[in-house]
């Protein structure tokens, strides 16, 4: 009984809770305690899952706390949070039941210095650069003189004046203008979709696509131009198929867009001074190049011409490449009627010595007397070689055998055989002796024909000296002639070298008939 009445055990008496109850009683007292805090530290895993929220690590050397960063609050982050990023996270902390596990609700978080936006820049500079984003081989280069020129800048600054105002005053071009925000969280995304849309532009469009992009923005902090360091804007800089000037910045700025970007402009005017030349001194230019021009074409004239002169000169005169030409020709033209002449007598000449000599009437005669005698030989020796032949064959009759009717049929033989062979000569005397009159009249017809007696029909007479009877052939035989007589067709004349005598009177004779034969000339 002394042992229900006892005092009961410490701690027996305390309340108790459950695992839900104690987790919300902790819960409120973190929060409640927590509720606004500022984090400094150093950012390890990050998560980033499809439903938009955002959960990471916050450490230090001793410690890590959880973090997570609703879609809402991410989204609205002008700095993403990174591994190895040092950052000041601001937030309240809670806790997370399911895990029994502490954590805090990020809602605003930021490099942590100057220092930290640094590295977290050069970070990602080398990691794009390790894509090849930067690369040399990537650029583009600008055209000379571009026709439209898009700009990618805020509408209401002094950098879009500054541009327009430079191009009007070196080259004045078409220029379409993209708006966006060149500061903040949406500066980044703005930038991006302004130079992808520029690039969508159609060629020949009822919008015109831009030859060259300008980038520009004035100058600032490195926390006010860090949307031009955003990924998507490099990646968007690096893409463009157009030629990209970065103005972003003063001289001494550097941000990732510019390493992208095929030109990098110190401010935005040098960037319009980039893109166009100065139309001014293109004119100059031209102008200069045009009385080059000019000048090369004159002194290429003025050689010419003067090579011109200069093979003149070599050249011989006209008179003198024809003078001794025309010199010879009237010395051919001069010796033309004597050389024809002189070919004529020639002619004339060697048909009297040759042809007409061969042909002669002596010659013709002499060849007729030869023929006869032929002829008379051929017949008078006739009979004789018929007489031998028969004694020849009487002989060879009296040599056979002695039998009666052998001998009367080779006697029949011998006597048919030699009455065949005297017909056969009869013939063939006729025959020769017609054969021989035919040439012998053939002959007597080329005299007729061939005679000087047909010359003289033509208009030529025969010079003789008398009372010799020789021919006279030239004019020296002529003169030591004592008197000369000269035969025409129609009759022949005497006369005296000297001229003196009364010349006879000349007696005409009828021509003979030339006949069939024609005239050789």
């Amino acid at each position: 009984m002394s042992d229900l009445f006892d005092d009961p055990q410490p701690g027996q008496n305390a309340p108790e809770f459950s695992v839900s109850e104690l987790s919300g009683a902790i819960k409120k007292a973190i929060e409640q305690g927590f509720s606004h805090v500022r984090v400094r530290g150093e950012v390890g895993r990050v998560s980033r899952p499809a439903s938009g929220h955002l959960y990471l690590d916050l450490k230090d050397d001793r410690a890590v706390l959880a973090g997570v960063i609703w879609k809402g609050t991410a989204q609205k982050l002008r700095t993403q949070p990174e591994a190895g990023m040092e950052v000041v996270a601001t937030g309240r902390l809670t806790t997370f039941p399911g895990q029994s596990r502490y954590q805090i609700v990020i809602e605003d978080i930021a490099p942590a210095g100057v220092g930290a936006l640094m590295a977290m820049l050069e970070k990602r500079r080398v990691a794009l650069q390790a894509e090849g984003l930067f690369a040399e081989e990537r650029k583009k280069p600008l055209p000379y003189l571009p026709e439209v020129i898009g700009v990618v800048t805020s509408p209401s600054g002094a950098v879009i004046r500054d541009i327009l105002h430079r191009l009007r005053d070196r080259f004045p071009r078409k220029v379409l203008i993209w708006p966006v925000v060149v500061q903040g969280e949406k500066c980044g995304p703005e930038v991006a979709a302004a130079i992808r849309g520029f690039n969508a532009l159609a060629p020949g469009g009822a919008l015109p696509r831009p030859d060259v992009l300008i980038v520009a923005r004035g100058g600032g902090s490195i926390e006010d131009l860090w949307g031009f360091n955003e990924e998507e804007v490099v990646r968007a800089a690096a893409e463009s198929a157009i030629p990209l000037i970065s103005a972003v910045g003063h001289e001494t700025d550097t941000t990732l867009i510019d390493y992208a970007a095929d030109r990098r402009a110190p401010t935005p005017t040098a960037a319009a001074e980039m893109a166009v030349p100065v139309r001014a001194d293109l004119a100059v230019h031209v102008a200069g190049l045009e009385e080059r021009r000019r000048r090369a074409l004159a002194q290429g004239l003025t050689a010419r011409q003067q090579r011109l002169r200069d093979l003149a000169r070599a050249l011989p005169r006209l008179d003198a490449l024809l003078g001794e030409r025309r010199q010879r020709l009237d010395g051919a033209t001069q010796r033309l009627p004597m050389a024809l002449s002189g070919l004529l007598q020639r002619k004339r000449i060697g048909f009297s010595g040759g042809a007409a000599g061969r042909f002669g009437a002596p010659q013709l005669q002499g060849r007729l007397s030869l023929a006869r005698r032929a002829v008379v030989t051929s017949g008078a020796g006739l009979p004789r070689g018929l007489r031998r032949q028969a004694e020849r064959a009487r002989a060879q009759l009296e040599a056979l055998t002695p039998r009666p009717g052998v001998v009367r049929r080779a006697l029949d033989q011998g006597a048919e055989r030699l009455a065949r062979q005297g017909v056969g000569m009869d013939r063939a005397a006729q025959t020769r002796v017609e054969t021989m009159r035919q040439r012998l009249s053939a002959l007597d017809r080329m005299l007729h024909s061939l005679g000087y007696t047909e010359t003289l029909r033509r208009g030529f007479a025969v010079v003789r000296r008398t009372p010799e009877g020789d021919l006279v052939q030239s004019q020296t035989v002529a003169a030591k002639a004592g008197s000369l007589e000269i035969e025409f067709a129609d009759g022949r004349l005497a006369v005296r070298p000297d001229g003196g005598g009364p010349p006879p009177a000349r007696r005409r004779t009828k021509p003979k008939d030339p006949g069939p034969q024609g005239s050789l000339f």
